[in-house]
């Protein structure tokens, strides 16, 4: 019926257009065309409408669950008790769920006792003891004699005492600000995750460990309350900075036990006292000619052995770092003149082969080589022999005996 409403109103419609213009009307088969798409579009749009209907119902009750679980999970929450209000001092924290802290303040003339920091346990209960706020005992003896009345006495103020609260742990500086809260803490110190009431220290040793680029400290690091500070070995001052660490020369400052006799030796961290005794030589005979210098005597005529023995045994001291990068050249060693055609350069015995070669880097010059990285603290000897020859000949004979100190530290 409603279709065949349609088709008389579209008929009047038709009619009344072409009354008012010379166009024909459209037939009704053409009509029904029409409709046709006309009822489609409609059925369409059903479709959509129903179908938004239904999505809307399940995000509907989807939230309605939502809010459910959200009740039913604040319902379930498991929590301790309020903690029973702390008489001449105040509670920090505010959240008791468990897992949550809650620390004690006693004020100024009150000592506190029991637990200073107590936390809610599993089993809905608080750790460690219910703390108390007692006056600190001003040390009035009650029971001196009954000539001294108490009002008779006049003492000095004593100071307060510290705060009992531990001071790894402070209250934060909150405000409220377009409906939220904003807490702050003093320098050193970061809001507890667990709650913005509180402030913990944060721990720049650990942050910034000593392995790692840019960390604070040369070799120690000791974390404080608020901050942190560096340390250094002994045989260590730390430096301007507050960070790096500069060796102490015990030598140059007179700060060793060193005799007269002996000779100073600064390391890095330290330092030693040496004894130079020429070397025995056979058939040779040594004289000191400086504190680190020893030079043979004359030789008899024709004695073959005492010619052969060195003309001069040197004692050269060195101080290095652990596990400094090698290869490096740590000296050179050169002859003043040149007295014959050729001079060579090695090792004598290949003592200390294994951590040192020889180069010869000039002419009349060579050089000491430590080939590897040593871990310290160690102690390495080599000797570096000179020979100065003529047509294959021996002229003379030099050597250097040098003692490398290696310091535990790397710097």
């Amino acid at each position: 019926m409603t279709r065949g409403l349609i088709i008389v109103v579209t008929a009047f419609l038709c009619q009344l257009l072409v009354s008012n213009s010379q166009q024909d009307c459209p037939s009704g088969q053409q009509l029904h065309g029409y409709l046709r798409q006309v009822h489609k579009l409609l059925s369409n749009h059903e479709t959509a409408y129903l179908k938004s209907v239904r999505s809307l119902k399940r995000k509907l009750t989807l939230l309605q669950k939502a809010q459910l679980n959200a009740r039913n999970y604040s319902r379930n929450i498991t929590a301790c008790p309020e903690p029973e209000p702390l008489a001449n001092g105040r509670m920090l924290g505010s959240v008791f769920r468990v897992g949550h802290e809650v620390h004690f303040l006693c004020s100024p003339g009150f000592e506190l006792l029991g637990s200073e920091t107590r936390v809610c346990l599993n089993s809905l209960r608080w750790s460690g003891q219910q703390p108390a706020c007692t006056r600190v005992d001003t040390g009035i003896n009650n029971d001196a004699s009954p000539l001294v009345t108490m009002s008779s006495v006049s003492l000095p103020a004593s100071p307060p005492p510290p705060a009992s609260v531990s001071t790894f742990v402070r209250p934060s500086r909150c405000i409220e600000f377009m409906g939220s809260t904003h807490c702050t803490c003093e320098p050193g110190y970061s809001v507890y995750s667990q709650d913005k009431s509180l402030c913990t220290d944060i721990d720049e040793c650990e942050v910034f460990p000593l392995t790692q680029p840019g960390r604070l400290c040369l070799h120690l690091c000791v974390n404080t309350a608020g901050g942190f500070y560096c340390d250094c070995p002994s045989g260590y001052n730390l430096s301007r900075d507050g960070r790096n660490c500069q060796d102490v020369d015990e030598c140059a400052n007179g700060m060793h036990n060193c005799t007269q006799e002996q000779v100073c030796v600064n390391t890095f961290g330290g330092h030693n006292c040496i004894d130079i005794v020429c070397p025995p030589f056979r058939k040779a005979t040594y004289i000191k000619t400086s504190p680190l210098r020893c030079e043979r005597n004359p030789c008899v005529m024709g004695d073959e052995t005492c010619l052969q023995a060195p003309l001069s045994v040197t004692y050269h001291f060195m101080s290095v770092v652990s596990n400094m990068s090698a290869p490096r050249v740590l000296f050179r060693i050169s002859a003043a003149r040149i007295l014959g055609d050729t001079i060579r350069f090695g090792l004598l015995k290949n003592r200390g082969a294994q951590q040192f070669a020889v180069q010869k880097s000039g002419r009349q010059t060579g050089q000491l080589v430590l080939m590897n990285p040593v871990q310290g603290p160690a102690t390495l000897d080599a000797e570096v022999e000179m020979t100065e020859l003529e047509r294959k000949a021996q002229l003379g004979r030099y050597i250097t005996k040098v003692r490398l100190f290696v310091s535990p530290y790397s710097f």
